[in-house]
């Protein structure tokens, strides 16, 4: 059985309250609950961790194969523009990545529309809402396949 890795980066633990107007009113609990239903139809294992802490998802980008992590589907929210440390530990563990945003990162302030994340990443995917983070799952799925 195939074990995905979700990261959910800093504030995302807010979603439903935050700027509903961008993020939508889906709450991270609610993204997780689809993301597990979702991953049982393809018999894939699903890990989900949120961190508001760059060192901390660093540190858990860096045990992926001690954990036997297959591929990671992640979304670094503010570190995406930010985060050079998470970029080349995705790079160091050399493992199928998605990159996700519930908003259209390109869209919004010029600051936002540079990832750092995603020339490490097998692709990105942004402006779907909960549907990114689905369509991302799906993405990793047929890319372990």
């Amino acid at each position: 059985m195939s074990k995905i890795l979700v990261i959910h980066g800093p504030n995302l633990n807010l979603l439903g309250q935050r700027e509903k107007d961008i993020y939508g009113q889906t709450t991270l609990d609610e993204i997780n609950v689809a993301l597990t239903e979702f991953s049982k139809k393809y018999g894939v294992k699903l890990n989900i961790v949120q961190s508001n802490h760059e060192g901390e998802i660093v540190d858990i980008i860096g045990k992926v194969k001690e954990d036997h992590i297959n591929a990671i589907l992640i979304n670094p929210a503010a570190y995406t523009h930010t985060s050079v440390a998470i970029r080349d530990a995705v790079a160091a563990v050399n493992i199928p990545t998605v990159e996700v945003h519930l908003s259209n990162i390109y869209s919004r302030e010029d600051f936002r529309q540079t990832s750092l994340i995603a020339p490490v990443s097998h692709g990105q995917i942004s402006g779907f809402g909960v549907d990114s983070y689905l369509l991302g799952l799906q993405a990793i799925i047929n890319i372990l396949k």
